[in-house]
């Protein structure tokens, strides 16, 4: 962190010990220090716009033996360790210092570290559930496997449980974030390009005191950020503890 931001640093500090409900809303930029590239970067998974459609509900239904290729190869980390950001992350919500955290990853990463209170709007790689008779199963089925995944019961295509292109989120986890957030009197936001909705509406609606991003790249709202830290989440982060 440059001087300035050391300076801003501490006074973001003592407002988010003294906050009364603080929650962190994160992108995949959480989970990059983990070896979990990104989406939306130059190096980015999405650097090849075709693979939007390897993610999509239509080459699933169409092509599932590329969905479930590409989906082994690009989304699945099973060696991936929680990284700094989110065992600080857990520690500070085991402090009662952040109330929950809010992500639009889908790698379980947080709870891994610790955190209880998670909120994944896009799902998560850590289960899936048969398209046809509903039932659900662990993540090996589908993560460990080769080919087509197909339910024991019924034989019907098991699929992950996360949200997919021309798919809407969860209902209840978009409930339950806007819900923390209109609590919320100080929101941290890091590791989101924030041109993703209905997630960055998030940051849109926010109407609490402070609003921190910490992203090292320009993001829509940072006009309306009370701070804006140009640092890696976990240098931020261990400044915070």
């Amino acid at each position: 962190m440059t001087e300035i931001e050391l300076k801003h640093s501490e006074r973001i500090k003592e407002l988010l010990y003294s906050a009364e409900h603080a929650v962190f809303f994160g992108g995949a930029g959480v989970s990059t220090e983990s070896g979990i590239p990104d989406f939306r970067s130059s190096d980015g998974l999405y650097k090849d716009a075709s693979n939007e459609y390897y993610l999509s509900r239509t080459c699933l239904m169409k092509e599932p033996e590329k969905f479930f290729d590409f989906y082994r190869k690009n989304m699945v980390f099973p060696d991936a360790k929680p990284n700094k950001t989110h065992l600080a992350l857990a520690e500070l919500e085991a402090m009662g210092v952040i109330k929950a955290v809010i992500t639009q990853n889908i790698d379980g990463l947080h709870q891994a570290a610790g955190s209880r209170n998670v909120i994944e709007l896009h799902g998560t790689t850590s289960s899936c559930y048969c398209m046809g008779c509903k039932k659900a199963y662990p993540e090996e089925l589908i993560n460990k496997g080769v080919g087509i995944p197909r339910c024991p019961s019924c034989g019907s295509v098991l699929r992950p449980d996360v949200t997919l292109y021309e798919e809407s989120l969860d209902g209840f986890s978009l409930y339950s974030a806007k819900k923390h957030v209109d609590m919320s009197d100080l929101m941290i936001v890091g590791g989101t390009s924030l041109k993703v909705f209905p997630a960055a509406g998030f940051v849109e609606d926010f109407s609490g005191k402070h609003l921190i991003i910490v992203n090292l790249s320009p993001t829509p709202y940072d006009d309306k950020a009370e701070f804006v830290i140009r640092a890696s989440l976990s240098e931020f982060f261990e400044r915070m503890l």
